[in-house]
């Protein structure tokens, strides 16, 4: 037995190992696939200041449309007393509140997609029958 030792110094021996997940530096040295997924580093979030623009614009934008249409009524009233220019004000007050609630709408959704762009993926579910059906 020591004759093969002498002939075949490497076998048999617990040297450092030169390929697996925790190699050498080298070609595929790296850290291991589930270090990098949970390796004690959560997702990055997106930074608040656009979310917080984003709130704004749309509070400032509901907060018109509130007056506008409170305006339209007031002028609405107005107009079936008799005045005429009311009528143009009534129009004009009813396309603004129409653009901001729209301008609201659009910034919602805007704010929608930066909440769920930073919450991780839904899981895909599996296909029924296992590995065979999936053939």
């Amino acid at each position: 037995m020591s004759r093969a030792r002498r002939e075949h110094p490497g076998i048999g021996h617990n040297g450092p190992v030169t390929s697996g997940k925790r190699a050498a530096p080298g070609r595929h040295a790296g850290p291991a696939r589930l270090e990098d997924k949970a390796g004690g580093q959560e997702r990055q979030r997106p930074p608040f200041g656009p979310l917080i623009l984003l709130a704004l614009g749309i509070t400032a934008a509901v907060v018109t449309w509130g007056y506008l249409v409170y305006l339209a009524i007031d002028l609405g009233t107005d107009a079936r007393n008799g005045e005429s220019a009311a009528w143009w004000l009534l129009g004009l007050s009813t396309i603004g509140a129409i653009a901001c609630l729209f301008v609201a709408m659009m910034l919602g959704i805007r704010l929608v997609a930066r909440l769920r762009a930073g919450s991780p993926a839904p899981a895909t579910p599996r296909a029924p029958g296992g590995r065979r059906a999936a053939r």
